[in-house]
């Protein structure tokens, strides 16, 4: 218990604090300057994140996608999740706005499948030029009603070239259905309905790698986000994002993510930003994300940490910036995740790998014939295991040469 309140000590402290680095942070802000082209887009719900390990590490996740934050991150993702996951997000994003998701994800053999839906709500509530809450009564006919953004999102993906010695090239797409709620008495014709598209690709391969591992230790991953056409003479905050995640010893993982923002109807667009964060597991149940996003006028730090009791995963961020306020206590995203195992993947591989080895101990004992109904088997079980293919091919051709030294033997010896 005591190392455990030691490991909330960093994010108790951003807590407290954040109130008082609000100063910091508008001198960061002013020294970066600003983005002339900020905020021109619609849907501004895409650039929240949904929360998780995707929040916590500033969005740096495009190619690290361990769990469900891959469906914005990169759709690519649901070929390789060790599990299916059913996950819970609740975000207090500013003041009174809410937001609110739900994804449920599935990988059967290189197939991964995924949905998702989001909520974003704000109540309108009037807000003098201090920022304080209006309390004329005259205004309460106005304050009626709330903006809503609505999301609906369909994953799938599917890993190519898979195989014991190459991870694969994992592509995927997400389809979204979004619905920008404004309700007429407030201001008529403002509500709309977009269709828009997704793509990523991702490859992992071992670079550097100093610890032994099944697990490939670097990841290389690109996507396309919120491809679309212009809701109402606004355009879709669309993305192209290339990122990077290494894993230099075992716990530890580190990422970084450049976004480059663009417009289909080719008017000027946000410029790039970068983001950084990392990933250390302390133990099985426990570890912690952290991160830096470093956008023009707007930079944001983040901290969560993440506690796993058997099928129940809980992971809480926070996230510093600009707009955060300790006593309304903004940008707070707690995330409940359920893992509902693996379809039996695990087991397959462990038993393929322990017939595996029942049939490298029969080739060495000359017994050919058990050897390769062990190897068969194992194939069966994982027909990715190359090793185990190989090995069958061997004792096919060892028995091959058996059964002919057998025949030889057989025939009468000339006089």
């Amino acid at each position: 218990m005591r190392r455990f309140l030691l490991l909330l000590l960093p994010l108790l402290s951003s807590l407290v604090h954040s109130q008082g680095l609000e100063d910091w942070f508008a001198v960061v802000s002013e020294w970066s300057g600003t983005d002339a082209n900020a905020g021109r887009t619609s849907f501004v719900s895409l650039l929240i994140p949904f929360g998780g390990r995707y929040q916590g590490m500033s969005t740096a996740y495009t190619a690290v996608l361990k769990d469900s934050g891959f469906l914005e991150a990169n759709p690519a993702g649901s070929s390789v999740l060790n599990d299916s996951e059913l996950s819970f997000f609740h975000h207090d994003w500013i003041a009174d706005s809410r937001l609110e998701g739900v994804v449920y994800t599935v990988r059967q053999g290189n197939l991964g499948l995924g949905t998702g839906l989001k909520l974003l709500y704000l109540p309108f509530t009037g807000i003098n030029e201090w920022g304080d809450r209006y309390a004329n009564p005259g205004y309460a006919s106005f304050a009626k009603g709330n903006y809503t953004e609505f999301i609906l999102m369909a994953n799938l993906s599917y890993n190519f070239f898979s195989s014991f010695y190459f991870h694969g090239l994992s592509l995927g797409s997400n389809i979204k259905i979004a619905y920008r709620g404004v309700p007429e008495a407030i201001f008529p014709g403002q509500s709309a309905l977009s269709l828009m598209l997704d793509l990523g690709l991702l490859t992992r391969f071992n670079l550097l790698k100093f610890f032994p591992s099944r697990q490939r230790n670097f990841s290389v991953g690109l996507s396309f986000r919120n491809i679309g056409f212009p809701v109402q003479g606004d355009p879709l905050p669309s993305l192209a994002v290339f990122g990077l995640a290494y894993s230099p010893i075992r716990p530890l993982t580190i990422a970084a993510d450049y976004q480059l923002p663009f417009m289909l109807d080719l008017s000027p667009a946000e410029e790039g930003s970068l983001a950084m964060g990392m990933d250390l597991v302390f133990t099985d149940f426990l570890s912690i994300q952290g991160g830096l996003q470093l956008k023009k006028g707007r930079p944001r730090a983040t901290g969560g940490i993440t506690m796993a009791l058997e099928k129940l995963t809980l992971t809480v961020t926070y996230t510093l910036d600009l707009l955060t306020t300790l006593t309304a206590f903004d940008r707070i995203n707690l995330e409940v995740k359920l893992n509902l195992g693996d379809l039996g993947r695990q087991d397959r591989s462990e038993r393929a790998r322990e017939l595996y080895l029942l049939g490298l101990e029969q080739i060495a004992r000359g017994n050919m014939v058990e050897a390769i109904n062990f190897l068969e088997e194992s194939v069966d079980l994982n027909p990715s295991f190359e090793p185990a293919r190989e090995s069958l091919e061997l004792a096919r051709q060892a028995r091959e040469l058996q059964r002919l030294m057998e025949e030889t033997q057989r025939l009468p010896s000339e006089p």
